[in-house]
């Protein structure tokens, strides 16, 4: 396992890297590494954004019983063992249907009778999933015992927590049930104890179980030196699936557990976007689900515009933080030109061409709103419009992330240089349908696509000390933000840059301020404001390196390519083949970033797609330039 150092970035937040998580979206069960869920921090049992229940501890006689052995069985199951004196003790822990089930098996291996008493405490703050993140001060709900169910409330919200067999005694102590079984085990026998927690019904715009999808993994992929980092990023996806509940036949991956096991829009978009060569079921579930939930009017407050894509969704708003954002969040300036670069993806893909077309009114719809946004000669830029929204609105979307060479933070409004790219590629793509389709407006949109990279090639490169470069932005005053960062890696896919200014970038990409040998930096070594345990200024992000890998093979730079993807590799390794939402690396280290999801969809999809093409040489066709 990797060496954990504090953020310096998150002060307070609630710490995640040194826990197990065994998930079924929109449920999900974390604990310390020995199974047991202990009080503190975010351990728990969340459904969807709700903690039902912060602690689930067992021991005997009233000691706390620690087990040895630990493993994983897919992303939804668990077991633990441990021995006590003459008794073999194994949790085995599953996560199905909104429910988790523990089973707890006590085996006498000795030769005389064993008289023990299990005992069982269990305690629910009924607390938002957003308000345990900020770490915020919780408060407990009492137990109440219902025969032998213990039960617990807070305005609509519940749970339930029942057993077989029945405990000999049930009580209350403070917030904790306490649930004890008096056991005699003769010799050689076993005895099996059948616990399940529920959650409150799911409520009409709850996010649904979703059914598997089929996966077409290469071969060579599936069975080559790095198979442990395929299986295990497959499994977290399946277990981060979530199904609409107007069509549960439509899936998409939640963006990460715990914290956002929920629809958001620019992490499902490059999740099924990187999945392309293994399922373009996943990318149409996709597409739908987001465009039900397109723009319609314009709300200030939720920053919702007709034709843009939402950025996220919780039927209960997120308050904590400092935000404060209602259930329906249009904050991002990237989804909706993601989402119809991802619609002519899938298209070339092999999308059924019935589902295309039925997606083509709100393709043109999110033409409109990037045409509107950026007008005829200008580019896609974001200046929140609610106080309590988010500051930063493309895929950095932390405070702070977007900053000169010197460190200093860059003024508002901010044209993104990746988010040129992705409408050009909307565009571009876009007129593909308008024409494949026969619809209008395919000439006008290769048009405009034609005039934002002239005036991208005139406007953002920047030749100083750090080279040539795409700037990161353009900032409030329309200048070029120097310092180089990540995002110039996205441009590689997208036909913004010609061949020569590919290389460049490929070029700029490889230096060790930006390649550190275990990923793609978010920020240059170089600038002033760097620091690579923070979220955005100098940590790595797995699906952003992925992005840079695919990019640097479609231009053919596979040396650059390779070094990248096999850096990410080596990190996973270090994180048990599990790849958190990002991490840092220091002196060719990955250190743990401690609030950092895990498994996050976009960082399993990335860790996919880089071995499937260090392994099977698969480029998507989209990572390649048109």
């Amino acid at each position: 396992m990797t060496a954990t150092r504090p953020a310096t970035d998150r002060p307070g937040e609630t710490i995640l890297d040194h826990l197990l998580t065994v998930l079924a979206a929109p449920a999900e069960l974390l604990s310390d590494p020995d199974g047991q869920v202990r009080s503190e921090g975010a351990q728990g049992f969340y459904v969807g954004d709700t903690r039902y229940c912060n602690r689930l501890e067992i021991g005997v006689d009233g000691v706390d019983l620690r087990f040895a052995a630990a493993g994983l069985d897919g992303a939804g199951r668990a077991w633990f063992e441990g021995e006590l004196p003459g008794v073999q003790v194994r949790r085995e822990r599953r996560i199905a249907d909104r429910t988790a089930v523990e089973e707890i098996t006590l085996h006498n291996s000795a030769s005389a009778p064993v008289d023990l008493r299990l005992v069982l405490l269990a305690r629910s703050d009924m607390s938002a999933t957003p308000v345990v993140k900020s770490g915020a001060p919780l408060t407990e709900v009492p137990p109440t015992v219902h025969g032998s169910e213990i039960r617990w409330s807070r305005g609509d919200v519940a749970a339930s927590l029942t057993s077989a067999p029945p405990p000999g005694e049930i009580g209350t102590d403070g917030p904790d049930a306490v649930l004890t079984w008096p056991l005699c085990l003769a010799p050689g026998e076993r005895w099996m104890l059948h616990i399940t927690l529920a959650p409150s019904q799911a409520g009409p715009e709850d996010f649904r179980p979703a059914a598997p999808l089929e996966w077409r993994l290469d071969e060579n992929a599936a069975g080559g030196e790095r198979a442990s980092l395929v299986r295990r990023s497959l499994a977290d996806l399946e277990g981060l699936l979530l199904a609409d509940p107007i069509d549960p036949a439509d899936r998409f991956a939640a963006a990460g557990s715990p914290w956002f096991c929920t629809l958001f829009g620019r992490d499902s978009l490059w999740t099924a976007r990187m999945m392309l060569p293994l399922s373009t079921e996943l990318a149409g579930g996709t597409l739908r689900v987001l465009a039900r939930r397109q723009g319609q009017v314009s709300n200030p407050r939720g920053e919702e515009e007709p034709g843009k894509i939402i950025h996220e969704f919780r039927p209960n708003g997120l308050q904590a933080g400092g935000l404060d954002l209602p259930p329906s969040y249009y904050g991002t300036v990237d989804a909706t030109p993601l989402w119809c670069c991802l619609l002519h993806d899938a298209w070339r893909a092999g999308l059924p061409e019935a589902e295309v077309a039925a997606l083509l009114p709100h393709l043109e719809a999110a033409l409109g709103w990037i045409k509107r946004t950026a007008g005829d000669y200008g580019f896609l830029s974001y200046r929140r419009t609610s106080g309590s929204g988010l500051a930063n609105q493309g895929w950095k979307d932390s405070p702070g992330a977007v900053r000169w060479a010197d460190g200093t933070i860059a003024a508002q409004p901010l044209a993104l240089c990746e988010v040129q790219g992705y409408a050009y590629a909307a565009a571009r793509g876009g007129a593909a349908l308008l024409a494949a389709f026969d619809r209008p407006g395919a000439d006008e949109w290769a048009q405009w696509a034609d005039r934002l990279a002239a005036l991208f090639r005139a406007t953002y490169w920047i030749d100083d000390l750090d080279g040539r470069y795409p700037a990161i932005a353009l900032d409030g005053h329309g200048r070029a933000v120097t310092g180089p960062a990540s995002n110039m890696a996205h441009l590689l896919t997208t036909g913004i840059l010609d061949a020569d200014e590919a290389q460049l970038v490929a070029d700029r990409l490889a230096r060790p301020d930006l390649d550190g040998g275990r990923g793609l930096r978010t920020l240059s070594s170089t600038n002033g404001g760097y620091d690579p345990l923070t979220y955005h200024r100098g940590s790595v992000w797995p699906h952003d390196t992925a992005i840079a890998v695919l990019g640097l093979a479609g231009i053919g730079r596979h040396g650059i390519a390779r070094s990248l993807g096999e850096g990410l590799v080596a990190a996973a390794r270090d994180f048990d083949d599990r790849l958190p939402e990002l991490y840092a690396e220091i002196d060719g280290e990955a250190v743990s970033y401690p609030t950092a999801c895990r498994p996050q969809a976009w960082a399993a999809a990335g860790a996919l797609a880089v071995v499937s093409y260090l392994d099977a040489g698969v480029v998507p066709a989209w990572a390649t330039p048109q």
